[in-house]
Order: C-alpha cells, then structure tokens, then sequence
C-alpha cells in the first residue's frame, strides 16, 4: 500500500508493547513492565459511575467535560496548589494521551523543531512524528544527586524553528522532578519566545517526601504559553478509564471545545462522575497509594543499589526504577531473556529515547510480595 505517509508507514510497536504482548496475560510472568499498578479503582469512584449509568447519564455532553467536573477540577486544583485557576482554563477532552496530541496539533506543523526531554515515554515522540516533525531529545544526566536537566540546557537547543517544548515531570520512567525555580527559568523564556510548553504532570502525586510536586499550574498566568496535561489514571489507580483533564491558556476554551468534539467528541459521560468522586474523596486513597509506592521503592533501593552490574539512581517521583546495566548493548535482548527465562516482565530502556541501551526500567507500584520476587529473579538473571 503505497497510500500511506512515511511517517505512519515507518510507525514500530514501541519496545513495551513489543516485549509484554508475548505473554501478556500470562499468569506466571510478573508483570513489572507497564506503568500501573495492581489496585483496582476504589469501590467510591466505581459506585458513582454506576450512579451516574443508572441515572440515565449516556448521552453526549460538553466537549470540554460536565460542568460538575470541571468545577471539581477547580476545587481540587486550588486546593492542592494554593491558587485561583480560572474555570475557562479546564478541560476534560478525554485520556491525558488525547490531550497531548490535541495539544501538539495546536502548535505543530510538518518540519517544525520540537525539544523533548529524555528519557521519555515512547508514545510521546510517536505524537510528533506523526505531525512529521522534527524531535530532539535532550537526554536528563545521572548523577549523585540523581538525574538531572536543567532550564539553561533546554534553552540552549532551542531553534528559530522550536515550536514546543515537552518535559514529564515527575518523570517516567527516571523519576525525574523539575524544581521549581527551574520552572520558573523555562517559563520565563517560553514567554519571551512564543513557545508551547506541553508538561505532562500525571504522576503529581506520586512523589517522594511531599504530597505533591511541583507543577506549572502554580507559576503560569492565565495566558502563558504553557498546557499542563494531567490524568486520572495514576494517582486514582484510574488507568483503563482513560480520562485525564488539561489546564490551558484562557483564550483557547473554545478551541479545547472544537477539538474535542473533532478527535473523541468529548469524555466518556459516566466516567466524569467517577472522575468526580475521586476528586472530591480520594485524598486517603492517595495517601495509603503513596505510602506503598514509598515502601516499593525501598525494596527496589536495597535490590539494586549495591548491585555490582547495577548502576542505580533512586527516583524522586512517579513509581519506577531505571537502573543501567554495565555492559549491556541490547536491551530489547536483554527484557526478551529475561521474560523467557525467569518469567519476569520488564521494558527494555532503547523505548524510552536515545542513550537508553544499557538501561530497563520495572514498575514497583505492585504488591509487595510480587515485586519481591520479580526483583529477586532479575538478580538471579544478572548473576547467572
């Protein structure tokens, strides 16, 4: 078929996919390599979405979200982060993944330069690719501190053909958090410039020694050139849902309004009351969830931070490790391996951008026993 643009005729499986889809399902691989959990959606947000069915709420509603959930939203924001974020910058388009590729289609056009801050998701850079634009990863440096990248280094590749600039913060999969007066630095300049800041903040609450982490819904006025893409999916163990909300510049309400109805012709109705009752009763449940990601994090630490083939960096959010194995050249091999061999399932770092070769990455938002047993499998792998 020759109908087909390059760009979507090059398209690969990303190295997840690659490597779980042999055995997913599969009840003798522990499954440490998506980026979820193994709690099911408290039984409060399940019995309002049921409520919300059995009222009759099956209909379309407002392409930007029910007015009932984006006055949640608002409630929940400023709450959180001490501030008065106007309701026209609330949107609920559907899947924070929507609202990235809504986001990127708003600013990107064929060959424009976008910066993306690595190691990254692989599902982000396919959003641009399929734009056909130009991706440049500027790769996050390990160090003793833990990873590091900062505004200045960001700034510096920045092109007369730069459109947008996207960073995950807390960071999947290092853990990365971007401090604030970083952001403060980054937001400065994209207001000088004219430039998209997309920051991905899903894994807000999953962040170590505080309740929250930093985030550009703090620092940006209403009409800074900055979306915040967030979602229900992490903190609300709400991942098949597939419902996320945006916090966006003012002025484009109405244009958050047409593109949802052009790409899923708004959320699903019932899943925005379950959305809702999260909002406004799930701050024990994120509690008690952060509390376990803190305890898997420990386990991991003491697995593989002395680890003699191991170079380790613990994280300071989200809820994976990805440790660096010395020597390793293919990790694509080396996740394979591992899956057939000890029935562990891992992602493999090549995934996650360029420079990631010798580096995998496990989730340890599990129960703790599972994640006992997968990381005492993988040490046994490596030693063998």
């Amino acid at each position: 078929m020759t109908a087909l643009r390059p760009e979507i005729e090059s398209f690969e499986q990303n190295g997840i996919a690659r490597t779980a889809f042999a055995r997913l399902h599969d009840e003798a691989v522990t499954p440490l390599w998506f980026g979820e959990g193994d709690e099911v959606t408290p039984d409060f947000i399940c019995e309002a979405a049921k409520a919300s069915l059995d009222q009759g709420h099956t209909f379309y509603t407002h392409t930007r979200g029910r007015t009932t959930l984006r006055a949640a939203l608002k409630r929940y924001l400023d709450r959180l982060y001490g501030v008065d974020v106007h309701p026209d910058r609330i949107s609920v388009p559907g899947s924070a993944m929507l609202s990235v590729n809504i986001s990127a289609q708003m600013a990107v056009s064929k060959g424009d330069h976008v910066i993306v801050v690595s190691p990254v998701w692989p599902n982000i850079e396919a959003v641009f690719r399929v734009i056909g634009a130009e991706i440049e990863h500027i790769r996050q440096r390990p160090t003793p501190q833990g990873w590091l990248v900062t505004a200045d280094e960001i700034i510096a590749r920045v092109r007369e053909k730069t459109r947008v600039i996207f960073l995950n913060s807390p960071c999947n999969p290092t853990g990365w958090v971007m401090p604030r007066a970083e952001q403060l630095r980054l937001l400065e300049f994209c207001r000088e410039r004219d430039l998209l800041i997309i920051a991905d903040e899903v894994y807000h609450r999953c962040v170590f020694g505080a309740s929250v982490a930093p985030s550009f819904v703090e620092i940006a006025a209403d009409e800074d050139p900055v979306i915040v893409v967030n979602s229900f999916s992490k903190a609300w163990a709400m991942t098949g849902w597939r419902i996320g909300w945006v916090v966006a510049p003012k002025r484009l309400a109405t244009v958050w309004a047409s593109l949802s109805e052009c790409f899923n012709t708004g959320a699903n109705v019932f899943a925005q009351a379950g959305a809702t009752a999260a909002l406004d009763q799930g701050e024990t449940f994120i509690e008690r969830q952060q509390a376990k990601f803190g305890k898997g994090r420990e386990l991991v630490r003491e697995a593989f931070e002395r680890h003699p083939r191991l170079d380790y960096i613990e994280p300071q959010g989200a809820f994976y490790a990805f440790p660096k194995v010395r020597d390793l050249t293919d990790s694509a091999r080396f996740a394979e391996s591992l899956r057939d061999q000890m029935h562990v399932g891992i992602a493999p770092g090549y995934t996650f951008g360029p420079g990631n070769e010798s580096h995998f990455r496990i989730c340890f938002a599990r129960r703790h026993d599972e994640l006992e047993r997968g990381l005492e499998e993988i040490l046994r792998f490596l030693e063998g």
